[in-house]
Parts: C-alpha cells; structure tokens; sequence
C-alpha cells in the first residue's frame, strides 16, 4: 500500500504528517518552511508511494472562511499542477492546535518545548491525518 500525507499549511511553516505504509498509524513527519513545502514534497514523493494529500481546510469557528484560506487554496492549485497524479482532500482543521497544545500538555512536554511552534504545526498536521482516518474508517464499516 502507499501512504496518506495530512498538510497543515501556514504562512511561515507547515507541518506534515504521514501513515505507515499500511495506513494503520498517523505520524507526525516534519514541519517545513513554506516556501520550501512544494519541493520538500516533490522529492518525499520521488522516494515515498503517497496516494493521497489531506489539507487542513482553515475554517473560523464560526464555519467562515480564515484569512489563511485563500493562501492555501493558491497552494492546492500548485500542488496539483506539481504532482497531478497524486489526489488532494480537505479536512476541517478547527481546533487542531488547541488539540495539538492539549496532547503536549497531557504527554508531559516541558513548558519550552511547548513554545516551539514547529512541534505544534506538526501535531496538528497529525490530528488532521488522523481524524481523516477515523473518518475513512467509519464510511467504510
């Protein structure tokens, strides 16, 4: 099998996070500068069998469009002229850095490591995959 990979687009980084190969388990992978992302990600693909990219839909909480989504849409449309084999889907990110501040707190990362806004994109780039996941999981019994 290949891999699904969860992108949590940002204006400075983006965080990325992956499956096995089996598409069992959501990793975390990586958080890249975003203007490195398109590159990083032609050449996870050279070596990697990726079937499908979930992108965090950034969503207010009020179900409004977030001043980010224009920014990520102009990305999806070079993500597929880029890699236009490979599908792309969206999945709400509401809250997926609350989530991510919460699974730190609880994992008992100390208060510095906390602070790294890297580790957080790349939680909730996680959480994105994983919700995906379980959604995929209950749509197909």
């Amino acid at each position: 099998m290949s891999r699904i990979l969860a992108i949590d687009y940002g204006v400075r980084r983006t965080g990325i996070a992956v499956t096995d190969s089996l598409q069992i388990i959501a990793n975390g992978l990586t958080t890249v500068e975003t203007k490195q992302l398109l590159p990083f990600l032609r050449d996870y693909v050279a070596r990697e069998k990726v079937e499908l990219f979930v992108v965090g839909l950034p969503k207010q909480t009020n179900g409004r469009d977030s001043d980010n989504l224009p920014r990520v849409r102009s990305f999806v449309g070079q993500l597929k002229k880029a890699l236009p084999d490979i599908p792309v889907e969206w999945w709400d990110e509401r809250y997926t850095s609350v989530m991510a501040h919460q699974t730190m707190l609880e994992s008992g990362i100390g208060r510095k490591a906390r602070q790294n806004k890297a580790l957080v994109d790349e939680i909730s780039a996680c959480i994105i995959l994983q919700g995906y996941m379980e959604s995929r999981r209950f749509r197909n019994g």
